[in-house]
C-alpha cells in the first residue's frame, strides 16, 4: 500500500470518528495521515464544512496553546533556572486564578521563586511528619533538576545527603558547586548578570550607562561583552534578544549589525510584526549594509503575515542580486520554494531547495528549522520527498536529488522515505555500495519494509550476490507487497531491470520443475510477477506461464486475466488462445471455449492439437464434442439456407474438422470432415477420405449414405435409394442435410424411385423397410402431400400414430388446391389417428368436417374404419359432454352429425333433451 493510499485510509477512519463526534480521535487520525501524505490530509480537512473544520482546529489548539498548564510549567521552570523570580511569581499567580486544579505544581514553583531557602527549610522541618521520608529526597532531586546550578539548591541537597549518610554523593555535589565559582565567569552567575544588566538598561538607559562605567573596569566591561556575544550565539531567542539590547547600549559602534540581529531575534521569537518594523527602518536608512540579510528577513516576515506576493518580491531581489550573500541567498531560496508550494509549483520548489543545499547544506537545515513555520514544515518535507522521487523516475539531476535527500535526512534521520530517496539517488550516481550500506542500515531498523527489501534485492543481484538476492526476494514475497517494485523499477537502469526479469523468470522455471505443491506454485507466481513488472508490465512468456500456474491453483478468472493481457498485445497468440479456451472448458463455458479453440486452430492447429491431447480423456471428449457440435450446427445452418459460406468460413470449418480427425479417429469426426469437404466442392477428396476411413463398402449407415451421395453422379438413382433409405430410418435430420448436396432434378427422381420401392415393400407387408423408402421420398420431394399420405398410412400400420398424425397435419396445411373428396378423406384419416390417440373431441371435429365436405365418401370411410356404431358412441359421448357444459349449440351440431352416421337411440334421446332444455332459446 502506498503512502497516499494509507493516508486516504487514515482520513477515512478520521471521518468515521468525526461522524460520531469523537473529535480528539478524529484529529489524531488526521495527524497520522498528515505524517504519511500531507497534501491528502490537508485536502481532506479543508474540504470539510466550516463547523467541523473549526472543531478539528480547536482540538489541535488545545494541545498546542501556550497557556496549556503543562507547557506553562515547562516555561516557568526555564525562567526559574534563569533566575527570573519575579516573572515566575507573577505568572504563577495568573495561572492559579485561571487553573486552580493545577495548584500543587504552581504553588511549589511560586514558593521556590519567592524564597527558595525558606521553602526548602519549611518542607524539611514542618512537613516531615506528614509525608514519607522518601518524599524529601524526591523533592531535593526535583530542585536539582529545576535549578541545578544554584548554590542554595546545592547546599540543600548536600545537607540532605549528609543527613542520610550518603557522604560520597555529598562530596560530589559540593565539589561540583565549588567548581562552578571561577574567576572567568564573574562569580558563576553570568545568566543572572545579563538579565539584571538588561533590565537596568531597559528601565533607565542613561543612568544605567553611568553606573555601569562606575562599577566595572574596562577589562570587566570587555569580558562582559565577550560573554554576552557568546550567549548571543548559544541561547534561546528571548535571551538573545535581551543580550542584544544590552550590547546596543554597551557597544554603540555596532548598532546596525546588532539591530539586524535583534530583528532576527524578534522573528525567531514569534514576533514577525516587530521584526518587520525594524527591517523597514533599517532598509529605509541611508546606510546600505546588510541589505540582502534584511530583505530575506523581511520576506519571511511577510510570509508569516500571508503576504506572499510581497515576500516573493523580497526573496527574488536577494536571489537576483549581482553578488548575493550566501546565507541570505539560502534563506531567500527556501522562502521562495515555500511560496511556490502554495502556487502548485512543487517541481520549482524542489529546484530551489536543491540550489540552497548546493550552496550550503548546514545553513539550509538551519533555515528550515528556524524560519519555516512549523505548521508548513511537514508539508514541505513531503513535497520535497515526492518531487525528488519523481525526478529520479524521470532520470533528472541525480546529484541534486542526493543533496535534497541529504537535507531531508539531516532534518529527520529516522525518516525511512528520506533514507530510501538518498539511496536511490546514490544508485543513479553510480555509487551502489553507498546505496547498499544506507539501505542495509534502514533495514536493520525495520526488517519488514518492502521498499527497502526490493531495492536491496536488486542491488545484490547487480553485485552478483545471487543467493542473497534470492533470500531478499523470498522475504519480499512473504510480506506480499509486490507493488513496491513499481517505483523502484522506474528508478533503476534498463540493464538492471532486464537482469531482474531474467533472474526471476529462471527462478520461477526452476521452482516449477521441482515439486508441484501449492506453496511452490505460489512462489513461482510471485517470481513471475516480479519478472513481468521488471519488463514494464508485459512479458509474454512470463504471463503465459503465470496463467497456467493460476490454472493449477484453480484461480481460473485470474488465469483468464493474464491470457487477456497477452491477447491484447497479440490477438493471434496461439498459446494464449488455446490456454484461455481450456480455462473456459474447466469453467464449463462452452461458447467461449469453442470460440477460443477455433481461433487457435485457425492460427496454428499443430500447436493446439498436442494441448488437447494432453488433457484427460473426459476433458478431451468434452472438447471434441463441443467442437463437433458447433461445426455441425454451423454447416447445417449454412446448407439449409442454401447460403454457401465464403472461403474463410469454409476454411475454418475444414481446419476444425481435420483437427478433430487427428485428436480422435471417431466415425463421427470422419463423417463431419467428409461433409465439410463436400460443402467445399471437393467431392473426389471427400470420396477418397471416406473410403480410407471406412473402406470401399462401409458397414456404417452414415458412411454408406455419404458414399451413395458422392457416387450419385455415376450410379443410378435406384441404387442410391437403398443406403439413403437406411439412413432415413435412423436419422431423418442427417438425411435432410445430405440431400442438400443433391440437385433438384436428381432429388425428384430419387423421390419417385423411393416411393415405388416403398409401395412394393408395403405390398409385401414389409412395412418397416417400406417406411425408410417412404421417408426418403418425403424428404426428396420436399414434403409432397402424396408421399406424406403414403408414409402416414405406413406409420398407422406400424401403430406409430403420433408420427402419422404429424404427417397428416402437414397434409391438411396444404389443402388449398385439393378437391373436397380428397380433403374429406384426409379429415377421416386424421380423425382415425386422433381416436387412436384417445383425443376424441378433436377426432369428432375432423369427422364432422369430412361429412360436411363429402358425406358419401366420409360415410364409406367410416364404415370401413372405425365402424359406424363405434364412432356413433364417440359422437354421443362428446355431445353429452357439451350438453352438461351447457354448450347447447355445439352439442346439437355434434348430435345432428352423429345421427347422419347412424340413427342411434342414444343420440335421439340426447337430441330430445336438447330440445327440452333449450326450448327458451333458438339453437337452429
Amino acid at each position: 500500500m502506498s503512502l497516499q493510499e494509507l493516508a486516504a485510509l487514515l482520513c477515512g477512519e478520521g471521518d468515521e470518528r468525526l461522524s460520531q463526534q469523537e473529535f480528539p480521535a478524529a484529529t489524531a487520525f488526521y495527524l497520522a495521515a498528515f505524517s504519511c501524505c500531507a497534501p491528502t490530509a490537508v485536502q481532506r480537512v479543508t474540504s470539510m464544512g466550516c463547523e467541523l473544520q473549526e472543531r478539528v482546529v480547536a482540538t489541535l489548539e488545545t494541545c498546542l496553546t501556550p497557556d496549556n498548564v503543562v507547557a506553562s510549567v515547562h516555561e516557568l521552570e526555564a525562567l526559574l533556572r534563569r533566575g527570573c523570580w519575579e516573572e515566575v511569581v507573577n505568572k504563577c499567580d495568573l495561572l492559579l486564578e485561571a487553573e486552580p486544579r493545577a495548584a500543587v505544581e504552581l504553588l511549589l514553583l511560586r514558593a521556590l521563586a519567592r524564597n527558595p531557602t525558606e521553602a526548602v527549610a519549611y518542607v524539611r522541618s514542618r512537613q516531615r511528619e506528614h509525608l514519607p521520608q522518601q518524599w524529601l529526597g524526591d523533592c531535593c532531586s526535583f530542585l536539582a533538576a529545576v535549578a541545578p546550578g544554584h548554590a542554595w539548591v546545592c547546599r540543600a541537597r548536600a545537607a540532605h545527603l549528609r543527613k542520610t549518610g550518603e557522604f560520597q554523593e555529598c562530596v560530589a555535589v559540593c565539589t561540583k558547586a565549588i567548581e562552578g565559582f571561577s574567576a572567568e565567569d564573574l562569580g558563576g552567575r553570568t545568566q543572572e548578570m545579563m538579565q539584571d544588566l538588561a533590565a537596568a538598561f531597559a528601565a533607565e538607559p542613561a543612568w544605567a550607562t553611568k553606573r555601569f562605567e562606575e562599577l566595572f573596569s574596562p577589562c570587566d566591561a570587555e569580558k562582559i561583552g565577550e560573554q554576552a556575544r557568546a550567549a548571543l550565539e548559544g541561547r534561546f531567542a528571548a535571551y538573545r534578544e535581551a543580550t542584544i539590547q544590552l550590547l546596543l547600549h554597551i557597544c554603540p559602534g555596532s548598532s546596525r549589525e546588532l539591530r539586524v540581529r535583534l530583528a532576527d531575534c524578534h522573528l525567531l521569537q514569534g514576533h514577525p510584526g516587530a521584526a518587520l518594523d525594524m527591517c523597514e527602518q533599517l532598509l529605509a536608512a541611508e546606510q546600505n549594509t546588510y541589505h540582502n540579510t534584511l530583505l530575506a528577513l523581511r520576506g519571511f516576515c511577510s510570509l508569516h503575515a500571508q503576504e506572499h506576493h510581497r515576500a516573493l518580491q523580497d526573496f527574488q531581489r536577494v536571489i537576483e542580486h549581482d553578488s548575493p550573500h550566501p546565507n541570505s541567498c539560502i534563506k531567500a531560496l527556501c522562502g521562495r520554494g515555500l511560496i511556490r508550494i502554495s502556487g502548485g509549483s512543487n517541481y520549482l520548489t524542489a529546484l530551489d531547495y536543491i540550489t540552497a543545499c548546493q550552496l550550503k547544506l548546514d545553513e539550509t537545515v538551519f533555515t528550515i528549522k528556524s524560519y519555516v513555520p512549523w505548521n508548513q514544515r511537514g508539508l514541505l518535507l513531503k513535497v520535497l520527498q515526492e518531487e525528488g522521487q519523481m525526478m529520479l523516475q524521470k532520470k533528472r539531476d541525480a546529484p541534486g536529488v542526493f543533496q535534497l535527500a541529504s537535507l531531508l535526512v539531516e532534518l529527520d534521520s529516522s525518516d525511512e522515505a528520506s533514507q530510501v530517496l538518498c539511496a536511490d539517488a546514490l544508485y543513479q550516481m553510480g555509487r551502489g555500495e553507498e546505496a547498499h550500506k544506507m539501505l542495509a542500515l534502514a533495514l536493520s531498523r525495520n526488517p519488514q519494509r518492502a521498499p527497502v527489501l526490493a531495492r536491496l534485492a536488486l542491488l545484490q543481484l547487480k553485485r552478483g550476490f545471487v543467493y542473497d538476492g534470492n533470500q531478499l526476494l523470498r522475504r519480499l514475497i512473504r510480506i506480499g507487497d509486490s507493488s513496491c517494485l513499481l517505483p523502484v523499477l522506474d528508478i533503476f537502469q534498463d540493464e538492471d531491470r532486464k537482469l531482474l526479469q531474467s533472474h526471476c523468470r529462471c527462478r520461477a522455471l526452476a521452482i516449477l520443475k521441482g515439486t508441484q505443491e501449492g506453496a511452490a506454485i505460489r512462489e513461482a507466481i510471485a517470481h513471475l510477477s516480479f519478472a513481468i513488472l521488471a519488463a514494464g508490465g508485459y512479458a509474454e512468456d512470463c504471463l503465459l506461464i503465470r496463467a497456467r500456474c493460476y490454472g493449477r491453483l484453480g484461480q481460473m478468472k485470474t488465469a483468464i486475466f493474464d491470457f487477456n493481457a497477452v491477447l491484447k498485445e497479440d490477438p493471434r497468440n496461439v498459446q494464449a488462445l488455446s490456454g484461455r479456451g481450456l480455462v473456459h472448458l474447466t469453467l464449463r463455458q462452452q461458447k467461449e471455449a469453442v470460440q477460443d479453440l477455433i481461433s487457435a486452430l485457425k492460427v496454428e492447429a499443430g500447436a493446439v492439437i498436442p494441448e488437447i491431447l494432453s488433457l484427460k480423456p473426459e476433458a478431451q471428449g468434452l472438447v471434441t464434442g463441443w467442437l463437433l457440435q458447433h461445426g455441425r450446427a454451423t454447416l447445417s445452418d449454412l446448407m439449409a439456407t442454401k447460403n454457401l459460406p465464403g472461403e474463410e468460413t469454409l476454411g475454418d470449418l475444414l481446419t476444425m474438422a481435420k483437427a478433430l480427425t487427428k485428436i480422435c479417429r471417431a466415425a463421427q469426426h470422419h463423417i463431419f470432415y467428409t461433409d465439410v469437404l463436400m460443402a467445399n466442392g471437393k467431392h473426389q477428396e471427400a470420396l477418397k477420405h471416406l473410403q480410407e476411413a471406412f473402406g470401399h463398402c462401409p458397414a456404417e449407415d452414415f458412411a454408406r449414405a455419404r458414399l451413395a451421395v458422392l457416387q450419385l453422379q455415376s450410379r443410378n438413382v435406384a441404387g442410391a435409394a437403398a443406403p439413403l433409405s437406411a439412413l432415413a430410418r435412423r436419422d431423418e435430420k442427417d438425411l435432410a442435410f445430405l440431400l442438400n448436396f443433391v440437385d433438384t432434378k436428381k432429388q425428384q427422381h430419387l423421390a419417385q424411385a423411393a416411393a415405388q420401392e416403398g409401395k412394393v415393400l408395403e405390398k409385401g407387408r414389409d412395412h418397416l423397410q417400406a417406411l425408410g423408402y417412404l421417408s426418403l421420398a418425403v424428404l426428396a420431394s420436399g414434403d409432397s402431400p402424396r408421399h406424406l399420405r403414403r408414409r402416414a398410412a405406413c406409420l398407422m400400420r406400424l401403430q406409430k400414430y403420433e408420427k402419422a398424425l404429424k404427417d397428416m397435419e402437414k397434409v391438411l396445411q396444404r389443402h388449398g388446391c385439393n378437391s373436397p373428396k380428397t380433403q374429406a378423406g384426409d379429415h377421416c384419416c386424421q380423425g382415425f389417428l386422433l381416436l387412436a390417440l384417445a383425443r376424441e373431441e378433436a377426432a369428432v371435429q375432423h369427422y364432422m368436417q369430412a361429412l360436411q365436405l363429402d358425406e358419401p365418401l366420409a360415410l364409406g370411410t367410416i364404415t370401413d374404419c372405425p365402424g359406424r356404431e363405434s364412432l356413433t358412441k364417440t359422437f354421443h359421448k362428446i355431445g353429452q359432454y357439451n350438453f352438461e357444459k351447457q354448450r347447447y349449440e355445439e352439442a346439437w351440431k355434434i348430435t345432428d352429425y352423429g345421427l347422419k352416421i347412424e340413427k342411434s337411440s342414444e343420440l335421439q334421446k340426447l337430441k330430445a333433451r336438447l330440445k327440452r332444455e333449450a326450448s327458451s332459446c333458438s339453437i337452429h
